[in-house]
């Protein structure tokens, strides 16, 4: 039987070096922005405006008649076609829109207006409040729950919080990308980028529980056998499950990716980095972090490290 459980030292190494190399992005984004992320105009208000144009543009065309405007933090997306420019700026007046449209119009022909909404900073306010609120209250509910359809089995609480570990982890690899995507790539958080995390939340602890589910069937019947086993064999039990489960909904995700257009990008990489990381969590940290509380390994750890302090 391969041993997954075994080898827990090492995902538990993998997942502090990806959660590590996020939580560097967010802080050089925090003394680079001012915040942990770049936000769009969702959270600091501003100008979206999408318009067709007759011919191919690029970005860095649009972008300067921005900045020759002094709208130097503009930034431009256009589709993969090239005709469609997706453009964030600073709220613009009337008469600004006017004179930067009339000069878009010359350089490239008259365009067709898809789009323009000016969003106000206490949209971005509201959103983060209700998604933080929103993703406390799901995590209290799912470990109450957690404990409640485990309460047959020793230490329930133990199950609960290491479906919520296996959460948390995989939100701050998630956030940790986009957050490392926002300085390479410029991508900016938005609307979606909370539902995507909200999505990535649900998946990651129903396939949890999926495992846990198998652990509390096997137990009973493997009486004698000690824990490390049992949880190693349920793991192999349902990985064909939890990966057939994963995978259908990373395809999808990949195709959207793929031919979803520039406005779904951002989104359909957090979910998939999200359902990837939520696919590995469960079976190599929620799992395996049950297995080294149960077995009493976090305490030898810290006993050998207080032995060393006083040794030296």
């Amino acid at each position: 039987m391969f041993d997954i459980v075994g080898k827990r030292k090492w995902y538990f190494l993998l997942s502090s070096v990806l959660i590590t190399l996020g939580i560097i992005a967010m802080i050089i984004s925090l003394t680079r922005f001012g915040t942990l992320f770049r936000l769009s105009i969702d959270f600091t208000g501003g100008t979206l405006w999408e318009l067709r144009f007759p011919q191919p543009v690029t970005p860095a065309e649009v972008r300067e008649v921005f900045v020759d405007q002094g709208y130097s933090d503009t930034t431009v997306q256009t589709t993969t076609d090239g005709y469609t420019a997706l453009i964030r700026c600073k709220p613009l007046e009337p008469e600004v829109k006017t004179q930067i449209a009339q000069i878009l119009f010359d350089k490239f022909g008259k365009a067709e207006e898809l789009r323009y909404e000016l969003v106000g900073p206490t949209i971005g306010a509201l959103v983060t409040r209700t998604a933080f609120i929103a993703t406390i209250a799901a995590a209290l509910v799912i470990l109450v729950f957690i404990i409640l359809a485990f309460r047959r089995v020793p230490n329930a609480f133990r199950y609960g919080v290491c479906a919520i570990a296996a959460m948390v982890h995989d939100v701050l690899v998630a956030s940790g990308f986009f957050a490392l995507m926002g300085l390479i790539a410029g991508w900016e958080v938005d609307a979606l980028f909370l539902t995507a995390i909200l999505t990535v939340i649900g998946f990651s602890v129903q396939d949890t529980i999926v495992v846990f589910d198998r652990i509390r069937e096997n137990i009973p019947k493997r009486r004698g056998e000690p824990f490390e086993v049992i949880v190693n064999r349920s793991l192999l039990e349902t990985l064909h499950r939890s990966l057939a489960t994963q995978l259908n909904a990373i395809f999808v995700l990949v195709a959207i990716l793929l031919f979803g257009g520039q406005t779904m990008k951002q989104f359909a990489s957090v979910l998939l980095v999200g359902m990837i990381s939520g696919t590995y969590s469960s079976i190599f940290n929620a799992v395996p972090l049950l297995v080294s509380w149960e077995l009493g390994d976090f305490g030898r750890l810290f006993r050998r490290r207080a032995d060393k302090r006083a040794a030296a």
